[in-house]
């Protein structure tokens, strides 16, 4: 696969086809099959600490890379302006490393895993977004 379309919905669909890049802003999350062609699911959440979406108003990009080292194929890559860019295979010391320094940086910015509720949040960033969002939904 060399190109995928977008396209923005409320909530991912429960069956999608190839090459078609799903993102829900409202649940902050992107969906895909595989891009090496095996079927599996890859979701990216579009979080802080994990992937984020540019939309440029005709194409999405994700950052960082998308390495699926649980799944057979281990396929990794990049999308970009809604081409896939291959990337090398990573040995597994440098997927456990990449491993660990997303956890630090999950703890840096949530807090501790147990200062955290049971979707990740830090307690005090949670009260911190939902005042946020009561602001922001109180101006309709």
């Amino acid at each position: 696969m060399k190109r995928l379309t977008h396209s923005f919905v409320d909530c991912i669909p429960e069956t999608f086809e190839d090459a078609v890049l799903f993102v829900s802003v409202r649940y902050g999350t992107a969906v895909h099959r595989c891009c090496c062609g095996c079927g599996r699911e890859v979701v990216t959440p579009l979080t802080p600490t994990d992937w984020k979406l540019t939309f440029d108003g005709e194409t999405v990009s994700l950052h960082p890379s998308i390495g699926n080292w649980n799944f057979p194929c281990r396929s990794h890559y990049w999308i970009r302006n809604n081409r896939v860019e291959w990337a090398e295979d990573w040995p597994e010391w440098k997927v456990e490393a990449a491993e660990a320094d997303d956890q630090q940086e999950k703890d840096a910015f949530y807090g501790s895993r147990e200062d955290r509720d049971s979707f990740g949040e830090s307690r005090s960033k949670l009260k911190t977004r939902k005042s946020l969002w009561a602001r922001l939904w109180s101006r309709e």
